[in-house]
Parts: C-alpha cells; structure tokens; sequence
C-alpha cells in the first residue's frame, strides 16, 4: 500500500512538472520509469521499460494542447505492474510495455476531462478578480491542479494497489509464453516506429550524412552509444557555432 501511495504521488508530481516548472522533466518517460523503479525496488526494470516507452515517445508532443497518449504515467503503472511479475527482466518488460502502452492511451482519452474541468475554477477566478481578492485567485491557480492530476492518479493508484495485493501475479502467471514473445518483439520494434515520426520533423534530407555517420561508427567502428553521442554533441556545438558566425542574410 505504501509502494501504491508512493507511486500515486509520483503520477501527481510527473504531470506537475511537465506543465510548468521541468525541474527533473519528468515528464519524459525515461525519468519516470526510472523514479518508479526505484519506488519498487526495481531500478533496472523501471528504466528499462522508461527508456522503450521513451523512444516510442520520440517526435510526439502536445502541439496546440493536443492530447497524446500519457508515455510517463504509462510508464509508472506499466513498472509497478511488471516489477510483480515472475520470470527474467525481458518477460517483465514485456509486462510492463503490455500494460504501460494501453495505460498512456487510456489516459489519453481521460486528459481531456483533467482538461475541461480547471474551466469552473477559471469562472470563479473572475469572481475573485473582479472583486480583488488576491487570496482567492492565488487559490484557484493551485486547486485547478487538482483535475489535471486525479485523472493520473487515480489509474495509477489503482494499478498499484492490484499490483501490492497479489492480484497481478496470478493474472501474468497465466499469460500465455507466446504472448508475452509477441509483446518483446513489439517492444524491440517499437523504438524504431519513436525514431521514425522523430526523422519526420528532421532535416534529414539536408543532414543526410549524419545519419549514415552514426551508423558507420556503430556498426563498422563497434564505438560505444555514449561515444556516439558525445561525438554528436560536438557536431551540434561546431554547426551552431559555424551558424552564429555566418554574416547577417547568409544561407
């Protein structure tokens, strides 16, 4: 129950970063599985299934208010649902990814209504500004939170407490070992479905020997992913660099 109250909290804290202060950017799914594997005991696991919803994540933001499917919560009830399963970290992630992805898009169709509702404390903060009731206003600002962050926590809640209470175990011991085979080699292709909608917003046609760049170095040259990154760290620091010193009106 601690674990479910914990976790809860956690669902409440995620979307209170991602609408303002992105202090740790919890609203990301990496940090979220993360944070929630650590809640479980489960860190590794946590981050495993973070980092696959992660890249499934990659390219897909909220433009215009837009609802997308909640990757961070999915994350956190897909980790504590996992971390009760039985079997090697592949088999809990598979779990985890079998429930984290339906979760982020049930919580899709129930943002709107966290949404929608803040509209009533709107209402009565013309009330109070009406009348200059700086209490009141001040008031209204934090509660309306409390719409965006129910319909978060209360499926994250519940997740947690059918996790905490042996439901879970019984319910993954009887999936059937093809079904969970299936859920790994969806959760091994999803990245690449992350990667493609981000190469979408990319100048790759422009860049298109970056691309190639990288896969050279991984591939044929075996460097490290971190090497990888940093190399294309620098490459960004030098394009942007390049870019500031170009003379006004250049192309």
């Amino acid at each position: 129950m601690l674990a479910a109250v914990l976790l809860t909290l956690l669902s409440v804290a995620c979307i209170y970063d991602a609408l303002g202060p992105n202090l740790i950017f919890a609203s990301r799914p990496l940090i979220a599985g993360t944070l929630a594997g650590l809640l479980v005991g489960e860190p590794v696991l946590g981050m495993a299934v973070g980092a696959t919803l992660e890249l499934t994540a990659l390219g897909v933001y909220s433009y215009g208010g837009a609802t997308i499917p909640d990757y961070q919560t999915g994350a956190i009830v897909g980790t504590a649902l996992a971390a009760s399963a039985s079997g090697p970290l592949s088999a809990q992630v598979a779990v985890g990814l079998g429930v984290g992805l339906p979760a982020a898009l049930l919580l899709a169709a129930l943002d709107p209504i966290g949404r929608f509702l803040p509209t009533f404390w709107i209402h009565r903060a013309d009330r109070y500004a009406a009348v200059g009731d700086a209490r009141g206003l001040a008031l209204t600002h934090w509660t309306a939170f409390i719409p965006w962050a129910a319909v978060r926590a209360i499926p994250t809640f519940l997740a947690a407490w059918a996790a905490s209470s042996g439901l879970v175990p019984r319910i993954t011991d009887s999936i059937p070992p093809g079904f969970v085979a299936g859920m790994t080699l969806a959760g091994s292709l999803l990245p690449a479905v992350g990667f493609g909608l981000l190469l979408t917003v990319m100048p790759v046609r422009r860049l298109w020997f970056l691309p190639i760049l990288g896969y050279v170095l991984f591939a044929y040259l075996k460097v490290p992913l971190l090497g990888i990154a940093l190399f294309g760290l620098a490459i960004a620091g030098l394009y942007l660099t390049v870019k500031r010193e170009e003379p006004a009106g250049a192309q």
